[in-house]
């Protein structure tokens, strides 16, 4: 059956905001060169990047890569730049790779003493109720493990912003709504 017209499959939802110092065309510049992910990917992904990048995304790029996330198993990922709105939005959505539906929206803005970024993915996994378990058991946790990590890693390249409305963490969405069902 395909997922698209399963009811009873899952979109989740991991959502994060962080906000650091420096400017929006700083950040801009940063997360929009492709050539960074490796820098922002934790290693224990064993993240290889196997197509050319330019120093400038734009719609319809595609980045391929190869990456572990799972006991040592290399999975090939195909990720397609969607959308670019510079310098405020860009969407990547997975092709190819280990997930039934992939979508990243990274927002940045402009605010006091710094920048705005904010993440939003929505994902779905294969495997009906084995999809759902694993979700449980293991993707959840590693979807926050590897935010977590880019975090940090964003903290030491721009520096540390204290603010209480940093936020990080996966939703459950139903299919089709867009309504938070649990944490």
């Amino acid at each position: 059956m395909n997922g698209e017209s399963n009811p009873a499959m899952k979109d989740y939802r991991h959502h994060a905001v962080q906000r650091f110092p420096g400017t929006l065309q700083d950040a801009w510049a940063f997360f929009s060169d492709p050539r960074n992910l490796p820098r922002i990917t934790p290693p224990w992904l064993s993240f290889e990047v196997l197509s050319e990048l330019p120093a400038r995304m734009h719609p319809g790029l595609l980045i391929e890569y190869r990456v572990r996330p799972l006991w040592g198993v290399p999975v090939k990922w195909v990720t397609e730049i969607t959308r670019v709105a510079e310098p405020f939005l860009f969407v990547d959505e997975q092709r190819r790779g280990p997930y039934r539906h992939w979508r990243h929206e990274h927002r940045f803005r402009a605010v006091d003493g710094g920048v705005e970024m904010e993440d939003e993915v929505i994902y779905r996994l294969p495997g009906g109720p084995f999809g759902r378990l694993a979700q449980r058991l293991l993707v959840r946790k590693r979807v926050e493990a590897i935010f977590e990590y880019r975090r940090q890693a964003v903290e030491r390249i721009f520096g540390k912003r204290q603010d209480p409305g940093d936020f990080s963490g996966p939703i459950v969405i139903p299919r089709g709504g867009h309504s938070p069902e649990n944490r």
